[in-house]
């Protein structure tokens, strides 16, 4: 099982003829992920091709859909119209939309925010990575692959990744993966202070997830999303959790990196944060390099095996 996509989960791409899109396209399509549709105003009824596949292009996200079946969107638009490219979305009554896009302005993303309140449609980022279900194939192909991560790092099995970094998120992933633990999804999140789907909303998706049998976290400076989450996993999880918060010697009041990456209150710093981890019961990798052995080493004080 998996969180969120499947092998077997229809994508759409809206920005599918620009460079960025296409060139992403292309990577998801070698992976094997099902991409049945782009989106591009003005440019339906052309077709996207590459290795084979010919991929129908349509004007809309709502004709997309109801032609192919589609229920994802990955979004490559340029920032001035990823705003209205996720509303879209949402007004079509998609499952997911996935926004790659960075640099959106924060007052496209507050109105963003409140326009899908109550709707059906998750939404992911923007500014993230994206997600990736591995598959059982060769580089882990015949998986589901939405966005920018590279899916060849990826191995079928039992671990959940969800982070705010996305070169973190990889870094992740191929420490798991040289160790032989496999991943069930890995989910970038994205860094921007105003986005769609939190850290705990994936934890909460992991703990349910019978394949799922361990988690690692990563985290930055600024915020308390992080915080939210490990004392939920404190009070709810089952299942062992390592955690990474990035940042750790960022002075204060500066913006480091990501825009959501500003520490504010006494929470959000990173010694902070690894405090409270460490409170809740996550083992709490010492460095980039330490994550795969963090969660090893709680998957080993529970009992629990990775792969």
């Amino acid at each position: 099982m998996a969180i969120l996509i499947t092998p077997e989960t229809k994508i759409l791409i809206q920005g599918i003829t620009g460079e960025f899109g296409a060139r992403h396209t292309r990577l998801s399509l070698d992976y094997g992920t099902k991409v049945v549709a782009g989106v591009t105003p003005g440019k339906g009824g052309q077709f996207f091709e590459h290795g084979g596949h010919k991929v129908p292009i349509f004007n809309s996200v709502a004709d997309a859909a109801k032609a192919t079946g589609a229920t994802v969107s990955a979004i490559f638009v340029p920032p001035p119209f990823a705003a209205d490219a996720i509303l879209e979305c949402a007004d079509a009554g998609l499952d997911l939309a996935v926004a790659i896009t960075e640099g959106i302005p924060i007052k496209d993303m507050v109105r963003v925010k409140r326009a899908m309140a109550g709707k059906h449609t998750r939404l992911v980022g923007p500014n993230c990575p994206g997600l990736v279900t591995p598959g059982p194939g060769k580089d882990s192909q015949g998986g589901c692959r939405i966005g920018i991560a590279p899916g060849y790092i990826h191995k079928q099995g039992h671990v959940g990744v969800v982070s705010r970094s996305g070169t973190l998120t990889y870094e992740a992933v191929w420490q798991l993966t040289v160790k032989n633990i496999g991943q069930t999804t890995c989910v970038g999140i994205g860094g921007d202070p105003v986005n769609g789907t939190s850290h705990l909303d994936v934890i909460k998706m992991f703990n349910d997830d019978p394949e799922t049998h361990g988690i690692i976290m990563i985290g930055e400076i600024g915020g308390n999303a992080e915080v939210e989450a490990a004392r939920w996993i404190k009070a709810h999880c089952r299942k062992p959790v390592a955690g990474f918060i990035a940042g750790a010697t960022a002075p204060a009041g500066r913006r480091m990196g990501h825009a959501g990456a500003v520490i504010g209150g006494k929470e959000d710093t990173a010694a902070a944060k690894i405090a409270i981890f460490r409170e809740c019961g996550i083992e709490v990798a010492a460095t980039p390099s330490d994550m795969a052995d963090a969660l090893l080493r709680a998957a080993k004080a529970r009992g629990v095996k990775l792969s």
